[in-house]
């Protein structure tokens, strides 16, 4: 999940992973690697730009992005 040798990075990858298993239920049985891929990829959208976060001042995280870049 994170570079060599940058341990400390596993803690945010292991949070996203728990999100997307807990909150779009990621943790089931897919019939297929398409199937997985296509869920994930939607899940990953959904979560970037319609679930507002409360760290963000209940904005999305595209909304944060978009306005500091």
């Amino acid at each position: 999940m994170t570079e060599e040798n940058h341990c400390y990075e596993n803690t945010l990858a292991e949070r996203v992973n728990g999100i997307l298993k807990d909150v779009f239920y990621l943790d089931q049985t897919f019939a297929s690697v398409e199937d997985a891929k296509r869920v994930t990829k939607n899940a990953i959208k959904l979560y970037n730009s319609k679930r507002l976060h409360l760290s963000l001042d209940y904005k999305t995280p595209n909304n944060v992005h978009q306005n500091t870049a």
